[in-house]
């Protein structure tokens, strides 16, 4: 009988402790899902941007010190679907693949694999008799560091068709739009140094960035070739209709993935917000995130520091470029509310992401919108910065 009663008292103790750790758990899963108020002053600023039908939704991450302190997101991911925004909806990140390239030329260049002052013809050599538009030669060969500042001259689309061999071999055949290193001008540059990472590692871009960057950073949804499961979690990509009144989906790769056949350097990552806080946070800590080096704080200093002297650089005032990251230099306008040495990057599709070294802030902007105009330059962004600057000083 004394056994029997201890055997019911222990069940009804278990019973108890098993209550109260539901409701601790219960507790702090309601908790994670309540937003502080910085998340609501956040939110708010891109549900109007929603509501005026100028995007259909958003996904914001702000780091702060080494931590997420907000991760939001408003609207629909897929208007004829219904599909809400989600903070693991994937995006095409377009641009914002151009740093994560160059930081694998900085991790190969540590190796002794190559230099940024190479010149390209050193691994390409179709790229030896390479002619200005006059017909004549150039004062001086293009470079590696040319090829990811945007100054070789390089010129015409980013996007290709075929493999990016082929893209490349047929980008030697363009002739320079100038002299090498007396202009900047938005090119196609990264995706000579994509092709020479496969030809120095002798391994696919993407098998390099993933064994490289994207798994010892945990950055398990970046990709340049989504799966089917994946494919479903990308937000559709929209565009204003003709009367300028609504949104209607706009028909590209990212419309159907699945016939990308290259990695595209240049441009042609899909991704999530915190893979991106990942990636710009390891740049923050001077190339490590957490127990892994990823790239030597030299290099991270060497990318993330003006490498194009008095040229123009960059889709809006004050800016000047890195080794392929945009640096803030004289914030003003957009970038105001930023510290000079702020780096990023933005993308064709309005995606935005920004490393503010100073305040040890990171902005992630995530939207899937075409045609509307600079998205470098645009309200989305500067309403969203702004927000995250107020809620985190």
């Amino acid at each position: 009988m004394i056994r029997t009663t201890s055997l019911s008292c222990l069940a009804l103790v278990l019973s108890f402790v098993s209550t109260l750790s539901g409701q601790d758990a219960a507790a702090t899963k309601q908790a994670d899902r309540t937003p502080p108020p910085v998340i609501a002053e956040i939110d708010a600023a891109m549900q109007t941007f929603v509501d005026q039908g100028t995007l259909s939704g958003a996904v914001t991450l702000v780091g702060h010190q080494g931590k997420i302190v907000h991760l939001g997101a408003v609207g629909l991911a897929d208007i004829e679907k219904q599909k809400e925004m989600r903070p693991f909806t994937m995006f095409s990140i377009a641009s914002m693949t151009k740093p994560i390239v160059a930081t694998a030329v900085m991790i190969l260049q540590e190796e002794g694999k190559l230099n940024v002052d190479d010149k390209v013809s050193k691994y390409i050599p179709e790229f030896k008799d390479v002619k200005l538009k006059d017909g004549s030669a150039p004062e001086r060969e293009i470079t590696i560091k040319d090829a990811i500042t945007h100054t070789a001259g390089l010129a015409g689309d980013q996007v290709f068709q075929g493999s990016l061999e082929e893209a490349v071999n047929e980008l030697a055949e363009r002739p320079l739009a100038f002299q090498p290193g007396t202009k900047w001008q938005y090119s196609p540059g990264l995706n000579v140094a994509g092709r020479i990472i496969e030809i120095v590692s002798g391994q696919p871009l993407q098998e390099f960035l993933q064994e490289r960057i994207f798994g010892p950073c945990q950055m398990t949804s970046t990709t340049f070739f989504p799966d089917q499961k994946q494919q479903r979690r990308i937000a559709t990509l929209y565009g204003p209709s003709e009367d300028g009144k609504s949104l209607v989906a706009v028909g590209n790769r990212i419309s159907d993935p699945a016939d990308v056949t290259a990695p595209n350097p240049s441009g042609g990552l899909f991704a999530t917000a915190r893979d991106m806080f990942r990636f710009y946070q390891m740049v923050l800590n001077q190339g490590k995130l957490r127990k892994q080096r990823i790239v030597s704080a030299d290099s991270v200093a060497q990318m993330t520091s003006p490498q194009t002297g008095d040229l123009e650089t960059g889709f809006t005032p004050g800016n000047c470029w890195g080794l392929g990251w945009c640096i803030v230099r004289q914030p003003q306008g957009v970038t105001e509310m930023l510290s000079p040495g702020t780096f990023g990057h933005g993308g064709a599709f309005g995606t935005q992401g920004w490393v503010d070294p100073k305040t040890e802030t990171i902005y992630v902007l995530m939207i899937q919108r075409t045609k509307m105009g600079n998205s470098d330059g645009s309200d989305v962004r500067k309403s969203f910065q702004q927000a995250a600057s107020n809620a985190v000083q």
